[in-house]
């Protein structure tokens, strides 16, 4: 799995790669973390998220959407995301976890939301793609 950060008008964009469909949201979530903070330190808690929707991009945006909403609740930087995203009766689960880096160790950029403009998430021969743009 891997992410990069792309240049994207007056936005950044993240485009992310895996193998499996868990590993590219959970890299997309890594990639928006890194959007965020250049530097992140090894401290934090795990704390749990789920969000359920009916299509993968909604599903990609929601995720992303309770990240941000986390940050702001408990004041950390969601960082190194796990995730299990599964097909349950006609909508999209995703589980997982992330580390919550406390905003007070790192200097971070703001991040105001996340946008449904360009975003796409696809299945290829190699694996799966997933590409969204941030609103800065």
């Amino acid at each position: 799995m891997s992410y990069a950060l792309r240049e994207h008008t007056a936005d950044v964009a993240v485009e992310a790669t895996g193998d499996t469909l868990d590993a590219t949201f959970a890299a997309i979530g890594d990639g928006m973390a890194a959007a965020m903070c250049d530097d992140v330190p090894d401290a934090g808690d795990r704390f749990d998220v789920t969000v359920r929707a009916e299509g993968l991009e909604a599903l990609l945006f929601d995720y992303l959407d309770e990240l941000i909403y986390q940050r702001d609740v408990r004041a950390v930087l969601p960082v190194d995301n796990e995730v299990a995203v599964t097909d349950a009766d006609e909508e999209w689960e995703l589980s997982g976890s992330a580390r919550g880096v406390p905003l007070g160790d790192v200097d971070a950029r703001e991040i105001k939301a996340v946008t449904y403009s360009e975003m796409a998430v696809e299945e290829r021969p190699d694996g799966w793609r997933a590409y969204v743009v941030l609103d800065v």
